[in-house]
This record gives C-alpha cells, structure tokens and sequence, in this order.
C-alpha cells in the first residue's frame, strides 16, 4: 500500500498532495491523462488516480475517461482570499488614473515565497508573449515589483531568498549573480524604487514602487510596464517614474485609513 494511502497520515499531508495535483495543471499542460500528472507531481499512480478522482467529485476537475482538466471551480480557491484582501480593491482607482496619464499597463502584487503575484492590474496593449491577468505569477528576482518587495525582507529573510534562489537567465540581460543582485536590491532599498531591463523578457522595460501599511511595511509593489522600443531607461525614469510614485503614495494614504487594510496582502 502506498504511504499516502494508509490510514495513519494526516489531513494536512493529503491537502498538500491533492494541491500539488491541482497544481500540475498550467498554460503548458491544460490536459494531462493520470500518467502525465503522476509523472508532473512524483505522486504514485495509484495516488494521482485517488486525488483526480476526488477533485473530479469535488468539481475541481473535469474528464472524460482518459484526460483530466481544471474547470473554472478551482477559481474559487483563489477568490476567498482575493475577497478579503483590501488592497486589491483599494488599488483599482488609482491603477486606472496611472494608466490613464501614462498610456501603458499599470500592475499590483505581492510577495508570495520566491514569486510575486499579480492582485491587480489594468492593462493596455500587451506586450508580453504571456498573458497577464489576476493570480499570474513571475520569479521575483527579474521583476521590477519583485525586487521592490525583496528589497524590503530583512537581512536574514534576503540572505535565505539568496542562498535559496537560483536565478535563471530568462532573457539575455537577466541578472543571476547572487552578488550583483544583492547590490541592486540595497540600491533599491536606498533609491525607493526599481526598474528592470528586459530582464523577465526581451522588450520589456518597467518601474515599480514599495507599497507600505499603515505601521510602515512594505506589503505590495505598483509598477508600470512598457515595451523597450517605447521608452528609454531614461525616459523612464524622467516620465514614468514621478507619477509612480504619486500613484503609490496615494494608494498608502488610503490603506492607512481604511480598516484591517494591507493587513493580508503579503
């Protein structure tokens, strides 16, 4: 009998596995038959059938006898916390005034572990070979957002993200030196704001800015992107930038005043 299906493990351990499964599923991977998705988690197959077979009951996951799918239930998983969260909710306005002043896509995230998250956004063309939306997740160490966020933890939390994170070279300008990425990030924490050069992806240039509660810590990033053939670095910095910030300052106004604000959203 496999170890998972004894009896004598906990809850918490089939939570974990069955999220692992539900978590298999990507834009590269819609459909994967049981095989496919025991090979995808490590999972046994006789596991992989018990946790697909549940979430099939649970409506979690759709099939028709030999491939399995994510229906659009699993949304829910994700919207409890999205409802409660303030700051999405707070952000919106202000997302949409920067967007409108500066014609280009204006995004909100967090940290989540080695990755932030997107909680909202307001976008105009894309300009990404990856669709942006709600709940999209990016490295933290290419993004603008992502280093603003890092550049807050302290030493300790930094010096485990670095020796943790092995960055990869998402694009041909993407910084993965420990060392150097380390001296951005105190420049960051220095300057109040970041911007990256198609580091995440060949044309895309963005900025971003710290988000902070009302006790002063940083929980989210605002950033504006825009493709490389637009704007210049420094025409980043000099138009970009400013109403960045005046976006960002407002949106820590009104987090400070409204009540239990921030206080999830990191």
């Amino acid at each position: 009998m496999e170890p998972e299906a004894e009896s004598g493990v906990g809850p918490v351990q089939s939570l974990a596995r069955g999220l692992m499964v539900i978590r298999a599923f990507d834009e590269t991977r819609p459909e994967m038959t049981l095989s496919e998705v025991a090979r995808t988690t490590g999972l046994s197959r006789a596991s992989t059938r018990r946790f697909l077979h549940t979430l099939v009951q649970l409506g979690y996951v759709w099939t028709d006898g030999r491939l399995f799918a994510l229906t659009p239930r699993v949304l829910e998983l994700g919207f409890s916390y999205l409802s409660s969260l303030s700051l999405p909710e707070i952000a919106q306005p202000h997302l949409e005034r920067l967007t409108a002043q500066v014609h280009e896509s204006v995004s909100v995230s967090v940290l989540d572990g080695d990755e932030i998250v997107y909680v909202g956004r307001v976008p105009t063309s894309r300009i990404m070979t990856v669709a942006i939306n709600i709940g999209t997740r990016f490295p933290a160490y290419a993004t603008s957002m992502g280093r603003v966020l890092l550049a807050s933890l302290d030493e300790e939390e930094l010096a485990k993200y670095l020796d943790r994170v092995r960055p990869e070279p998402l694009a041909p300008q993407t910084v993965t030196s420990a060392g150097e990425l380390r001296r951005e990030l105190e420049r960051i924490r220095s300057q109040g704001w970041a911007i990256v050069d198609q580091e995440l992806e060949a044309g895309l240039r963005s900025v971003a800015a710290p988000i902070r509660d009302r006790s002063d810590r940083v929980v989210a990033a605002v950033n504006v992107s825009s493709h490389a053939s637009r704007t210049g670095p420094e025409q980043a910095r000099e138009e970009l930038l400013p109403p960045l910030l005046e976006t960002a300052a407002r949106i820590e106004a009104d987090l400070r005043v409204a009540p239990q604000a921030g206080s999830s959203a990191r």
